[in-house]
């Protein structure tokens, strides 16, 4: 292959995350500090399962800014299409951690997010046609330039090889559930693999119930519908084949980075042309993995991290 295995285009910034569990902001003291930004995140999960990953976004032209490049090479992920922005600042994600499933996120993205400053002429084009795995996510398709970019990316990519669209729905950067839905719908039919949760789904096609998600997603042109349930699992259909898995057993620290490394594991779970069942409990053992560690990237696991706990899980059942 001579492109990229796995191209991501989105979100990328600096997680700073507090080192005491179960305290308001209000009260931390110390904080960790990590690369962060979903699509930043999925290249990541990639690269640790061994794909030649990159990722397309923008940063300010600032210290936190080089931070981010020197995160992504130290990750083994291609950082050349990561630009800066040079009058907007690298942005900034605090949460606070409360396990097992509550963690707040506060996005500073202002004035306005450099991730968002992506335009169509500043694409390499043949870059994105010539991936194994294009990745786009919702939040790309929440402000321009970056919305038309997107678009513009998926319309060149003609829904070759695997283009998966991160549902990724955050309603602090769209007006309206109904404006994202009506930029969903025409990012869908350039697609052949839509990802996202009960909530996502719903601002994507209108509906939470799995089954009803995962056809409308079909109907709209997807060929493999992954719908992650929370607790009930995960549900994955390519239109002909369903599988239904549970989720893996974990001591939550911090759930966010666990769509992240279902995400890498996808691509690389794609890559290999595995079924569907096999798949998706590899997807799900890596985001167990890391809703039990504090960081993001950082936690994202090794191959051979995932099939241990796959293996744990066998023997334990």
């Amino acid at each position: 292959m001579a492109g990229f295995e796995v191209l991501t285009m989105g979100r990328i910034g600096v997680d700073v995350y507090p080192l005491q569990a179960g305290v308001s902001l209000r009260e931390v003291q110390t904080f960790g500090k990590y690369l962060g930004g979903s699509a930043t995140n999925v290249a990541v999960a990639a690269a640790r399962h061994g794909r030649r990953s990159a990722v397309i976004s923008r940063t300010g032209q600032d210290p936190f800014g080089e931070f981010i490049h020197d995160a992504l090479r130290g990750f083994g992920v291609d950082d050349r299409f990561v630009t800066p922005v040079p009058h907007l600042p690298t942005p900034v994600t605090f949460c606070e951690i409360f396990p097992p499933d509550d963690f707040p996120l506060y996005f500073y993205r202002f004035p306005k997010a450099p991730d968002l400053e992506i335009h169509t002429d500043e694409l390499d084009m043949d870059a994105v046609r010539d991936a194994g795995v294009f990745w786009v996510t919702g939040t790309g398709l929440s402000q321009e330039p970056s919305r038309q970019a997107t678009l513009a990316a998926l319309r060149a990519r003609d829904r070759s090889g695997i283009t998966v669209f991160d549902l990724d729905y955050r309603p602090m950067f769209w007006p309206s559930r109904e404006e994202a839905r009506r930029w969903y719908q025409e990012a869908l039919p350039h697609v052949t693999v839509a990802v996202g949760n009960l909530d996502e789904c719903e601002t994507a096609v209108g509906t939470r119930d799995p089954d009803a998600a995962a056809k409308a997603l079909h109907a709209a042109g997807v060929e493999l519908a992954v719908v992650k349930q929370g607790p009930a699992g995960v549900l994955a259909s390519d239109g002909t084949t369903q599988a239904v898995v549970p989720p893996v057993p974990v001591e939550v620290v911090n759930g966010l980075g666990a769509g992240d490394a279902f995400g890498g594991a996808l691509c690389h779970a794609l890559l290999s042309g595995w079924d569907l069942e096999r798949a998706m409990l590899f997807c799900n053992a890596a985001g167990a993995i890391v809703a039990g560690r504090l960081a993001c990237a950082e936690a994202m696991p090794t191959t051979d991290e995932v099939e241990a706990v796959l293996g744990e899980a066998v023997g334990a059942g």
